[in-house]
This record gives structure tokens, sequence and C-alpha cells, in this order.
């Protein structure tokens, strides 16, 4: 596969961003919540898929995915040894991917939808598959047990504000930023 000059620089533009997410932690927002954070760090993922396809959004999300693994594998203490790398690198692979094939599936019919469904659909591959491997594997991760009355039902719902927050903000940023680059024109009007 021979990558062309733009997705280089796309994709290049797209992991300092998200390089700049991790490293300054403005990619996580502090929520009242069993997970203390919700996250922005899937929005360049999502980016660089619906722009330049399912290959930069996978690269793109690995920056993502070593990061939440930094973050977070802390938490794993005790359980076994793959369970981090399940858990927290490998759902982040597939963000960009998904929001790839979700908007070139509907980009021919209402671009902007597309742009909507698609950011929609790369925040709840995060979302769905960490949380649902999490409480899959609920019982081998010892830092579930240590917070008193934590359920995997009380765990799920806790984060599902969170999870909406996540989708929404992915949706306007995607959205403005592929529009902005596409130059599309939106309802608000456009120059001629």
């Amino acid at each position: 596969m021979q990558l062309s000059t733009r997705t280089i620089v796309i994709a290049g533009v797209l992991i300092a961003v998200a390089l700049v997410l991790a490293f300054t932690g403005l990619g996580y927002f502090p929520v009242p919540n069993v997970t203390d954070s919700a996250t922005i760090m899937h929005v360049p993922s999502i980016v660089g898929g619906v722009l330049e396809g399912p290959v930069v959004g996978l690269i793109i999300g690995i920056v993502f995915a070593i990061d939440a693994y930094i973050r977070f594998g802390g938490l794993f203490a005790g359980a076994p040894a793959y369970l981090p790398f399940l858990i927290l690198l490998a759902p982040r692979l597939f963000i960009g991917i998904v929001a790839a094939l979700v908007y070139r599936a509907l980009k021919s019919t209402n671009e902007i939808l597309a742009l909507i469904i698609a950011a929609a659909a790369g925040t709840l591959t995060n979302t769905v598959l960490v949380l649902g491997l999490a409480v899959l594997f609920w019982s081998q991760i010892p830092f579930f047990a240590s917070i008193p009355g934590l359920t995997p039902a009380i765990f799920v719902t806790s984060a599902i504000p969170q999870a909406i927050f996540e989708m929404i903000l992915a949706i306007i940023v995607t959205v403005a930023v592929v529009a902005a680059w596409k130059r599309l024109e939106t309802r608000r009007g456009s120059s001629v």
C-alpha cells in the first residue's frame, strides 16, 4: 500500500494533535464517576479515518491506545497480564476503522449526516468495547473489587452520561474540522 503525501501529512498532523492531547492531559476531562475522566482522545482517530481512510484511523488510534495503557494500566495490578492489552489497547485500534467505514458507506447520501454518524460510531466503538470487555472480565480485575458497592451495572450506568458527552464532543469537532477541511456547504449559508 502506497500512501500519498497528503495522507502522510494529515496523519502526521493528527498524530501530533493526539500526542499534544495525551502529554498535556487536555485530552481528558475529570468526571464524577468510577472512571474519573471523560476523553476526546478518540477524535483525532475519527477525523483521520474519515479524511484518509481506515489505515490512517488505525495508526492514529495507536497513540490513544498507548496513552490509555500508560495512563490506566495500573488499575489492572493483580489482573492477568493480557487484560490491560485487551481492554485498554485493542478497542482504541478500531475507532478510526469503524468511523472510516461508516463514513464511506453513508457519504453519498448526505455528507454532514455521514460525519455525524461516523463520529458517533467511532465514539461508541471505544465506549462499548472498553466497557463491554471490562464487564466481561470483571471478576479478574481486582481494582473493581476494591470499590465498595461497585457492580457491573453501576459501572456501566455511571458511564452513560460520560459516553453521551464524549459522543457529542466528537460529533461537533468532527463535523467542524472535516467540513472546514472539505469546505462543505452548511445550512447556515455559503459564500459564492
